[in-house]
């Protein structure tokens, strides 16, 4: 069912824990099944992504999505982490099954909410991104399957 690198991911995180003031933090979470992902970013003066945690509760996949985020972010531009997509983050880990892409959405989300997070207490400006959702099916008619 999970690839070897999503049970990688998953029984050995990667970037597990927080950022005692961070640049940025971002919170999103699926109501639908109940998983929450926060990413903590540490962005020097250049732009730089020099460190990423997450702290997640969800399933195993929200967990390896998680640890595959912080992995293909850290040491990033800002630029090159608004490029990361939960396709990316599929990819890296070799694939998910059908119903567990909503993982990977989270982890895109909490990538752009920690950068809104870091734009706002910035007063910058960052192309491409927008206000993030708090919950990924916000907006969403009721009733909608993911």
């Amino acid at each position: 069912m999970y690839s070897d690198k999503v049970m990688d991911h998953f029984e050995n995180p990667r970037n597990v824990g927080e950022i005692e003031n961070a640049s940025g933090i971002g919170t999103v979470g699926n109501a639908k099944c109940g998983d929450i992902m926060r990413i903590y970013l540490d962005i020097d003066d250049d732009g730089v992504i020099k460190d990423c945690k997450f702290k997640t509760f969800g399933c195993g996949a929200a967990v390896a999505t998680s640890s595959m985020a912080t992995e293909l972010v850290k040491g990033k531009s800002i630029e090159e982490a608004m490029k990361v997509t939960n396709k990316a983050v599929m990819e890296a880990l070799d694939g998910l099954p059908p119903v567990k892409v909503h993982c990977s959405l989270l982890a895109e989300e909490a990538i752009h909410a920690a950068l809104w997070d870091y734009a706002q207490k910035n007063g910058i400006e960052i192309s491409g991104l927008q206000k993030p959702k708090s919950d990924i099916h916000e907006g969403e008619e009721d009733g909608e399957e993911y």
